[in-house]
């Protein structure tokens, strides 16, 4: 059986991508936010929201239990670090806790995810099947020879 472990993420997050834009809706505000604080301007993608959800969801399968701060944490990155009149070290910025949670919260409604009480979110088994499938689906899109012995 091929899991999440089996095949390259980037594909692994489009087609799963693909397969959230029927299941949860993009929220109005989206194309006004900012990914976190050390950005300027909001993410350009047309597809953003489902590709951030897809990329949540494989994290949470793979890390889980994991909580919103250890998230933002992981799409943190680095901020400039300028004071007045000198030049000093970038910082470590974390990411948007709001996308996350939001996205968290729609993947709950769609019982892909489930809250574990003081731990986090981990993944459920309606989750699990989900993201094997689009696995199983993405090795057989793959022409790799390397991976021919799990199709």
């Amino acid at each position: 059986m091929v899991s999440v472990y089996d095949v390259p993420a980037d594909a692994l997050i489009e087609e799963v991508a693909d397969r959230l834009e029927d299941r949860i809706e993009e929220p109005s505000w989206i194309e006004f936010t900012k990914t976190g604080e050390m950005k300027e301007l909001p993410p350009k993608q047309d597809d953003f929201w489902y590709v951030r959800s897809a990329s949540l969801l494989r994290k949470v399968a793979m890390k889980g239990p994991i909580g919103v701060d250890r998230l933002s944490t992981e799409y943190g990155g680095r901020k400039r670090g300028t004071t007045r009149y000198q030049v000093a070290s970038n910082r470590s910025a974390s990411g948007s806790k709001k996308i996350i949670r939001h996205a968290l919260q729609q993947l709950e409604e769609e019982d892909l995810v489930e809250t574990a009480k003081g731990q986090g979110r981990r993944i459920s088994g309606t989750g699990q099947s989900f993201l094997d499938n689009a696995a199983a689906d993405v090795i057989e899109q793959l022409d790799r020879p390397e991976l021919e012995r799990y199709a």
